[in-house]
């Protein structure tokens, strides 16, 4: 859409997370504290041109915005074809 050319790109992610708790005593929990990007980009087209295509992929990634703005996640989990229950003990058939 925007023409620009790019001859070659390259990007490094960096995750920062930490996890408490205990598998065992069914505690564990992770979180993420940051992410880190480095784009570098080869291109001979002008650095406003390269921005502007920079610019519109970041506001169009879907992952970079729920991580930057939080979505609400829910998730169910079947077992054999039956609703496994929240407190992981009890199935439910649905």
């Amino acid at each position: 859409m925007l023409k620009v050319t790019v001859n070659g790109m390259r990007m490094r992610v960096t995750a920062r997370y930490r996890v408490d708790g205990s598998v065992s005593n069914d505690t564990i929990q992770g979180r993420m504290l940051g992410a880190e990007t480095t784009l570098e980009i080869d291109s001979p087209d002008p650095p406003d041109r390269v921005a502007r295509v920079v610019r519109n992929a970041e506001r169009g990634c879907f992952v970079m915005q729920a991580l930057q703005n939080p979505v609400p996640v829910t998730g169910r989990t079947f077992l054999n074809g039956a609703l496994l229950g929240d407190d992981g003990g009890s199935v439910r058939r649905q």
